[in-house]
């Protein structure tokens, strides 16, 4: 989705079109609010009822975010769909930041776990509709050629990180010292505020935001909503029959992704539309699907396994002031926003010297391999809350090295992969990767205690660095599937 050639380039933010202001402050305050929120949630599970939680047993806790992490981005695969042929990439992230805050306000208003399922379900299905189109209105606000459109994204992605930043600062504070419902109402602020700029400036954002590129008309149309409709009593059902419960919904969420992502590989494998060299490339990807999904089910354990060795084996008044536990979830962001410019200099500067997508992608995962092996040594440093905060800050740091690795890499190696009449659902795949180690993490995080720290996070530690070492190893296959991808 881009403008013609031939207009004449929009220039009032830093250069770029006005739009990318709007779209800026939208998805800064809607990752605000998302991370915000995440930061808290899994405290608010299985914190006892005395200290304003639930009271759940905390890998049950830990496994719900991680659900709730792969649903989102399973959503998200919906959202795309819905602004193709329904409404709009526009009016679907309008109407998905306004879920995103009624969710906010469930959870800030309705007790106990009747408020977190509402809540969650109305962020998962706002957030799927957000994430998923607010970067194609950013590619929308640019012609075809315009050389403005890779810094655009890096002032896009900019705003990404501030609010993943400061979220979690915010709402950790505002739960220590206030309590958990006012910092899930900072996080519907912050998407309330996101809002309303959002629809002040819609009207920069140009025709190409609100068509509908492939568009359901008379029965198909009512075809789709039933089916729809179908799979939501589908759904209650099974959660009021007792098969979808708490304890296993990360499993649940699991194979459906598994389910979802085998089914794309197959859709597109077996299509006519698809010449030769393109389905070697597709059969190129799957590897570097595996490889991003061993990196997601380790990267996305910052909010499941990390929030509680955070809450329980780190001194958090060892700085001189107390921390809260939430915070930690700023520090990766804020690493992103210092190492994104860097790594965009370096793989700049070093031009076609720069390394291979697929040493890329080994180098993504063996990072966070280490990091992993890191924290081994890290929990060893003494029993009950005695380790330095600012040894898991520099944990942290690995993280978003590797991150810088991996993740803008994959979007960009599934665009280039795709077979021209499969372009979203290859983007889609990437998505489902994170959807996929989203949900592991969270089942991965049944199996953490503090006695069992050591042996954790060695094993899934050095299983990535073999994950890594492996994909080093089919670098020969793979640039020949890859047909002159590099």
């Amino acid at each position: 989705m881009t403008r013609p050639v031939t207009e004449t380039p929009q220039r009032g933010f830093f250069g770029h079109p006005k739009a990318l202001a709007n779209l800026f402050g939208t998805e800064l305050w809607e990752r605000f609010s998302y991370y915000g929120m995440q930061a808290i949630l899994a405290y608010y599970l299985y914190y006892s009822v005395t200290d304003g939680g639930l009271g759940l047993p905390q890998a049950t806790a830990a496994g719900i975010v991680g659900a709730y992490g792969g649903l989102v981005y399973l959503a998200s695969v919906g959202g795309a769909w819905v602004a193709d042929r329904m409404l709009g990439a526009e009016r679907t992230v309008f109407f998905g930041g306004v879920f995103i805050m009624l969710g906010h306000i469930a959870l800030a208003l309705i007790p106990g776990l009747t408020g977190v399922a509402v809540g969650l379900i109305l962020v998962i299905i706002g957030t799927g509709g957000l994430k998923s189109n607010v970067s194609a209105l950013v590619g929308s606000l640019y012609a075809e050629g315009d050389e403005r459109r890779d810094a655009g994204f890096s002032l896009f992605y900019m705003g990404i990180n501030l609010g993943a930043m400061f979220g979690p600062i915010v709402t950790g504070w505002l739960q220590t010292d206030v309590s958990f419902h006012v910092g899930f109402g900072a996080a519907a602020v912050g998407m309330a505020a996101g809002l309303v700029q959002y629809v002040l400036g819609r009207k920069n954002l140009g025709p190409a935001a609100r068509a509908v590129p492939n568009p359901l008309t008379g029965t198909a149309r009512v075809r789709a909503l039933a089916i729809i409709a179908v799979g939501v009593v589908a759904i209650v059902l099974l959660v009021l029959l007792g098969a979808i419960t708490p304890d296993n919904l990360p499993s649940v969420v699991t194979w459906v992704v598994v389910a979802a992502a085998v089914a794309y590989f197959a859709v597109i494998l077996s299509s006519k539309k698809i010449t030769a060299v393109e389905r070697s490339r597709v059969y190129a990807f799957i590897p570097l699907f595996i490889i991003s999904f061993g990196f997601w089910s380790l990267f996305q354990q910052q909010f499941t396994v990390l929030p509680i060795f955070a809450d329980t084996r780190i001194d958090l008044d060892a700085l001189g002031f107390h921390i809260p536990p939430a915070v930690f979830n700023s520090v990766e962001p804020a690493f992103v926003i210092v190492l994104a410019p860097l790594f965009a200099y370096l793989w700049t500067k070093l031009g076609e010297r720069q390394p291979t997508t697929t040493v890329k992608f080994s180098l993504g995962v063996i990072g966070m391999g280490l990091a992993f092996l890191l924290m081994v040594a890290v929990s060893q440093t003494g029993s009950g809350p005695a380790v330095n905060p600012l040894l898991l800050a520099l944990i942290l740091v690995v993280f978003a090295v590797a991150e810088m690795c991996l993740s803008p890499v994959g979007l960009s190696v599934s665009t280039k992969l795709a077979p021209k009449a499969f372009q979203a659902q290859m983007v889609a795949l990437f998505f489902l990767s994170i959807a996929l180690g989203s949900s592991v993490a969270g089942e991965l995080a049944g199996y953490y205690s503090a006695d069992k720290e050591p042996a954790y996070f060695g094993i899934l530690g050095g299983a990535a660095i073999v994950l890594g070492l492996i994909l080093l190893g089919l670098r020969p296959l793979l640039r020949r599937l890859m047909q002159g991808v590099h």
